[in-house]
């Protein structure tokens, strides 16, 4: 273990390349997801996810404030991601920061791409994003939960949204980082995609990747992002005790 200035760095893959919680590097964190938690909410989903744990709420398509937003030709897609004060060891100041505004306008566009907003002119989908614990990832878990929560609401989209963050840890490329592995690894890379085209529809990245080493760590996302796809649609199942997805919201 290194150490710099007066921070210990944890050694974050052992000799047998196991990950400082014991997973592989192509492991996820076991992955939890509940539809319709909200009794009052059109749509909604709780995600588990390793120690996050991450709500998502859904109303609409409803009247849209402020007024002067409305769209006459589609609707609109708003978006509130936010971390509870108490959601992180380090005490958070309350409301919406820069990084909370940053990661809800990514978040609506990624989901306006995919949500028939034509059918539904005039009127706002408004989808609220509340991290209750973080333990890095909470933007992938927070399209993952609002992602249920659309279905669950029987808002149309072309297919589900599943996301998840590859990154570098230790010189080694590894799926679904945890926090020590986000704070120390060289490179975060969140992703989302639909699954039917391989579409991207969100994508960043923090640190340095080599050409080589971005190619496979998409690869790896993509296969990531079809396991909690399955977990999603699973969920849906659960919720509506069906055999498919598509009466949730879902296109066929």
């Amino acid at each position: 273990m290194g150490s710099v200035g007066a921070k210990e760095i944890p050694q974050l893959l052992d000799s047998n390349g196991k990950r400082i919680d014991g997973r592989g590097l192509e492991d996820l964190r076991p992955l939890k997801i509940e539809a319709g938690v909200l009794r009052r909410a059109d749509g909604s989903a709780l995600v588990e996810w390793g120690e996050n744990k991450v709500m998502a709420a859904v109303y609409g398509p409803r009247e849209v404030h402020p007024r002067h937003l409305q769209q006459t030709t589609k609707a609109v897609v708003q978006c509130r991601y936010n971390m509870a004060s108490f959601s992180v060891d380090e005490r958070k100041r309350p409301g919406l920061d820069r990084r909370s505004q940053e990661i809800s306008k990514v978040i609506s566009e990624a989901f306006e791409s995919v949500l028939f907003v034509e059918e539904y002119p005039r009127t706002s989908i408004d989808i609220y994003i509340e991290v209750l614990q973080a333990n890095a990832g909470t933007r992938c878990a927070g399209v993952v939960a609002a992602s249920v929560a659309l279905a669950d609401a029987g808002i149309p989209m072309v297919d589900l949204i599943p996301a998840v963050a590859v990154g570098k840890v230790a010189g080694k490329i590894a799926l679904d980082l945890k926090k020590e592995e986000d704070n120390y690894g060289e490179a975060d890379l969140p992703m989302a995609l639909v699954p039917r085209s391989g579409r991207l529809v969100l994508l960043q990245m923090e640190g340095h990747m080599t050409r080589e080493e971005l190619a496979q760590a998409l690869d790896l996302g993509v296969r990531g992002c079809l396991q909690i796809y399955q977990v999603q649609k699973e969920a849906l199942r659960t919720r509506y005790s069906l055999e498919s997805v598509p009466s949730a919201g879902v296109e066929a």
